[in-house]
């Protein structure tokens, strides 16, 4: 019998390769190594999912023991504002912007830039002598008529005492008359030529014609200006007092209208652009006499003082227009309300817990809002909303009040 010849190396059919174990298990670890990081991975995401889902659903304040520090306000009972907000601009009461009457030189320039002036005070002054000339040649023509018409009355004088005594004939007379007349018609004249020379000479010095404050100067000595140009002199502003116009909804118009009845004036604060700093305090002192049909607005302007300058022509505030006072109010500050859709409620603190107390919000100003649903000297909490919940266990937080020596202007070095 032919016998079979063996598998070469010595190894038989069945038998797996030696070779090949070793790459398996380099093969096992590698999945390991790199299989069990993704493993530690996917746990960690799921863990602080679950932590996240559980702070989402309120687990986390389950998972809180012991009380929870709260920060507390008292209800009190007072008055508070309803005011309406508007956009409005500084807008002065005069505004002159002079320019030359008299053609001519500027001889002198009295005022300084930006320079307050009251009415009367000096600004410029354009060369005179030209026009002080005309002023003495009409002068002398007014005298000369002056005499003719002396003269002419003299002679009318005599005229009338002859012909009372028939010495001349009347027709003499009457001339004499018409001549009288005509010499007082000259004098006339040259009194309104006299008048209107004196006019111009005084064009040559100009003066401020209201209380305000001066702009950039405009013009310098030696410049020639001429009479009716459009070049302007020097501009003058009155800013005190001034007045800031603004605008209003005409569904806010019956409102302000009801409570300025009987000459009651309305009080106005003006606020700088970013609504923290009151610039001002002022009146209401007008309103338009015609709604903006393409807006739907009406346009008011109030009055301020303005004292201490602090309203600039042209200069953009926020106003707050005082409608009326809303008395006897539960008033409580406004982030002590939370809001659970379109419930508002608050955490009344009572025996040293907090227990939900839906409450009405109506008008807020300055931090606090007016509320019904509590009573004067009811304590509310303030802070940590996040963790309370109704039946919660509370501590009263102790608040370091400000002192003398956290003031910004100690720390200045």
């Amino acid at each position: 019998m032919d016998q079979e010849p063996p598998l070469s190396h010595g190894f038989s059919a069945n038998e797996p390769n030696p070779v090949s174990r070793p790459a398996r298990r380099r093969q096992i670890w590698v999945w390991i190594v790199v299989l069990v990081p993704f493993g530690l991975l996917f746990y960690w995401v799921i863990h602080q999912h679950g932590k996240a889902q559980a702070a989402t659903t309120g687990g986390g304040r389950h998972a809180m023991t012991g009380p929870v520090p709260v920060t507390i306000a008292t209800a009190q009972k007072g008055s508070i504002g309803v005011y309406l907000g508007a956009i409005g601009t500084v807008t002065p009461i005069y505004t002159a912007s002079i320019t030359a009457q008299v053609t001519g030189v500027i001889t002198a320039v009295h005022y300084r830039e930006g320079q307050y002036v009251k009415k009367g005070d000096p600004l410029v002054d354009i060369d005179p002598r030209p026009y002080a000339a005309q002023l003495t040649e009409a002068q002398g023509l007014l005298d000369r008529d002056k005499n003719l018409l002396a003269e002419a009355e003299m002679d009318l004088e005599r005229y009338r005492q002859a012909w009372a005594k028939n010495a001349i004939p009347r027709q003499t007379l009457e001339d004499q008359e018409k001549i009288v007349a005509q010499d007082q018609g000259t004098v006339k004249n040259d009194e309104g030529t006299v008048q209107y020379d004196q006019v111009e000479l005084s064009y040559c010095h100009i003066t401020s014609p209201i209380n305000g404050r001066l702009g950039l100067r405009l013009v310098d000595p030696g410049n020639l200006v001429t009479a009716n140009s459009t070049t302007t002199l020097v501009v003058v502003t009155q800013v005190q007092p001034i007045t800031v116009i603004f605008t209003l909804s005409e569904d806010n118009l019956p409102q302000v209208l009801q409570n300025s009845k009987g000459g009651k004036q309305l009080s106005v604060e003006a606020y700088d652009r970013t609504q923290q700093s009151l610039l001002a305090k002022g009146k209401l002192g007008t309103i338009d006499n015609m709604i903006n049909t393409t807006t739907g607005t009406v346009n008011l302007r109030a009055q301020f003082d303005n004292k201490n300058a602090s309203l600039f022509p042209n200069q953009f505030v926020n106003t707050r227009l005082l409608v009326t006072t809303l008395n006897d109010q539960v008033l409580i500050p406004s982030s002590a309300i939370q809001h659970n859709g379109s419930t508002d409620f608050v955490y009344l603190i009572k025996d040293g817990k907090a227990s939900m107390q839906n409450v009405k919000v109506g008008q807020a100003d300055q931090g606090n809002t007016a509320v019904q649903g509590i009573n004067a000297g009811d304590v509310v909490a303030n802070s940590s909303f996040e963790k309370l919940q109704n039946g919660s266990e509370i501590t009263i937080s102790k608040v370091k009040l400000p002192s003398a020596s956290d003031s910004p202007e100690n720390n200045v070095p």
